[in-house]
């Protein structure tokens, strides 16, 4: 992947105070950070909510029972810095290619996080424990609801992968053009494989895939930034 940093609309740096600077660069390492937080609260619920088997239990289901406020928590607080990092990513492209869909498909995909939580799911397949198994033969509002928020957010990040190889293919950037499109490839494939049997671990597989690019663009939009700040110094 190609390391050096290029900075096609360093004029949008000359107009920033370093106020501006500033917060741009907050807003960028909510992007940063929101990926390890989201997975790393997740694992530690898959290691130790009695009953969850993420061979059976899609990671959703972690928002219900006596601590399910847990994971209720982590999709509003990793929606809320997504879209923080839009804003951060926005002022950072506006200008250049990728500068308006970019951002919009990262703020959808925090938007669809903070839904997540805040409509949580049905109990299914036997989680909460004591509750029956199976998927229920009808959803509540909110679980219609949670039922659209993830698949609607992701499906957002995914396009984003597209817009921003897109970006860099057009910087000549052939490394992170194959990430960005490997990225989302993979998480097609992965929602897509037919067999049904193994589908929450490979969903799991995918948000993870998802984060880790997101934090890697964050870190890389943070390096713009440095280098464009620089050059008008």
């Amino acid at each position: 992947m190609d390391t050096t940093i290029s900075a096609p609309h360093a004029g949008v740096a000359a107009t920033q105070s370093s106020a501006d600077a500033t917060r741009t660069r907050a807003l960028l390492s909510s992007g940063v950070v929101v990926g390890p937080l989201f997975v790393g609260v997740v694992l530690l619920q898959i290691l130790t909510r009695p009953g969850f088997d993420l061979g059976r239990h899609p990671i959703s289901l972690l928002s219900l029972g006596d601590l399910g406020w847990i994971q209720i928590a982590n999709f509003i607080v990793a929606g809320l810095l997504a879209m923080s990092f839009a804003i951060g990513a926005r002022r950072v492209l506006r200008g250049s290619r990728g500068g308006t869909w970019g951002p919009l498909l990262l703020g959808l995909f925090g938007a669809g996080l903070v839904a997540g939580g805040v409509f949580v799911a049905d109990p299914a397949l036997g989680f909460p424990p004591g509750t029956p198994d199976g998927i229920p033969d009808q959803l509540s509002w909110h679980g219609t609801l949670h039922a659209l928020a993830p698949p609607g957010a992701f499906t957002a990040l995914i396009a984003a992968t597209f817009v921003f190889a897109r970006r860099f293919r057009a910087l000549r950037l052939a490394g992170w053009t194959a990430y960005s499109l490997a990225t989302g490839i993979v998480a097609i494939a992965l929602v897509a494989w037919p067999d049904p049997n193994g589908l929450s671990v490979r969903l799991f597989i995918g948000v993870v895939i998802g984060f880790v690019w997101l934090t890697a663009i964050a870190v890389r939009l943070r390096g713009e930034l440095s280098q464009e700040l620089a050059a008008v110094r």
